[in-house]
């Protein structure tokens, strides 16, 4: 097991990564009624207001895994958050993974925020990879990933029906030793 019950506060050059706050919620929101968000997430529209509320302000009391607002520096307010969960134990591996709302896309702040993170879990634990998934119909993301070292592994096909259509899931990973080489050579 990892135990991920500090809440870092991470700050880049546009983002800031920190525990989330009740005055998140309305973004918080925004972010999770995004047309956009819900296609790229595989979500549906169904909100409950007030199990969502409850969740985000549970989010810092959590000890097995990590919840953290991206907050764009330009603006002080949260435009996204990243995830890191579902901890494996048997290959010592998490999962990860982001969400942008309206408000933070287009400007290089989930770039950030994905280096951020996982730069902050190769530090700060003994994990020996972190895992995503990602929809076939979501380039910029499997972009980024790549960029920031994830390698594709797998593809789960027609794991998703949208629009009448099913989408594959590309399942990628980074490892602490790719990620090392990485820094190496950065």
């Amino acid at each position: 097991m990892v135990d991920l019950s500090i809440k870092p506060l991470i700050e880049g050059e546009k983002v800031v990564l920190r525990p989330f706050r009740d005055e998140d919620f309305p973004f918080i929101e925004e972010c999770l009624r995004d047309p956009e968000v819900l296609k790229l997430t595989g979500s549906s529209s169904d909100f409950d207001r007030e199990s969502v509320l409850k969740w985000y302000t549970t989010r810092n009391e959590q000890t097995d895994r990590l919840d953290l607002a991206i907050v764009d520096k330009s603006q002080t307010i949260l435009v996204g958050e990243v995830v890191i969960n579902l901890y494996d134990e048997k290959s010592h591996s998490m999962n990860f993974r982001i969400l942008i709302g309206p408000r933070g896309r287009d400007r290089g702040l989930g770039t950030e925020a994905t280096t951020l993170v996982i730069d902050y879990i190769f530090k700060n634990t003994t994990l020996n990879q972190l895992t995503l998934s990602v929809f076939d119909f979501n380039p910029r993301a499997k972009h980024v990933y790549e960029k920031v070292g994830f390698v594709i592994y797998g593809i789960d096909e027609n794991d998703l029906e949208f629009e009448g259509k099913w989408i594959d899931s590309i399942n990628m990973k980074l490892t602490r030793e790719n990620w090392i080489n990485r820094q190496k050579n950065a």
